[in-house]
């Protein structure tokens, strides 16, 4: 397992309805719902930043495919939006992506239809349009009765067996420490002691924690 993004895309939300505080790599922006369903339209709302990001990887793989052949295409646009139909108990999403090329010198039908193959795979269409399974994890803070305690010199990492919903996340980003074939599956001595708080703080459930072996209080933990 190999997560697409260095730093995961975090957010959060106060009272203010119904704004929301986006973290990426670079920055935060604010994503907020219409008027008419209760928000003060501040930012952009869900369903505009899915179809936003359809939007942005087309256009970036259209001019990527025309700078490799060399065309002279200034300029693209594209608008997309979206529906659903509902039969039954099936409810199906329709996303219609509009991609014209303005401009004194459009190209001919045949790259017309040859870069709308190409965007038909652009990968954000790849991801709509195959097998999603999200997976959503609760993080825990309460104790539990049974927890295992792994140690080296400067910190000891507790971990909470009966709430580990993920440990592939553990097993796959730092293996030299997290082996679930080895007995005990953390070795502490796998790797320096910055690398191991590093992972245990990615842990979605709260199953691991830590804490410094000269501070023997509350495990620390970083949600």
């Amino acid at each position: 397992m190999h997560y697409k993004l260095e730093k995961p895309i975090s957010g959060s939300i106060g009272t203010e309805k119904y704004q929301c505080t986006i973290e990426w790599r670079n920055g935060k922006f604010i994503s907020d719902e219409p008027e008419k369903t209760g928000g003060k339209d501040l930012g952009p709302d869900p369903h505009t930043l899915m179809l936003s990001s359809l939007i942005s990887c087309t256009l970036v793989t259209l001019r990527m495919y025309i700078d490799r052949k060399g065309w002279d295409i200034p300029e693209i646009k594209i608008s997309a939006n979206m529906f659903q139909t509902v039969e039954g108990d099936k409810t199906t999403t329709i996303i219609d992506r509009d991609i014209c090329f303005p401009g004194p010198t459009p190209p001919d039908p045949e790259k017309k239809n040859r870069l709308l193959e190409i965007a038909q795979h652009c990968p954000i269409s790849k991801i709509l349009e195959g097998d999603i399974k999200v997976r959503s994890f609760v993080y825990h803070e309460e104790e539990v009765e049974k927890q295992l305690k792994y140690t080296n010199d400067n910190i000891t990492v507790v971990w909470k067996p009966e709430i580990c919903k993920h440990s592939g996340r553990c097993v796959t980003q730092l293996p030299q420490v997290f082996d679930l074939k080895s007995k005990p599956w953390i070795n502490m001595q796998g790797a320096d002691t910055s690398a191991i708080i590093e992972q245990v703080n990615k842990c979605p459930t709260g199953a691991l924690s830590y804490f410094h072996n000269d501070q023997k209080g509350s495990p620390v933990t970083e949600g």
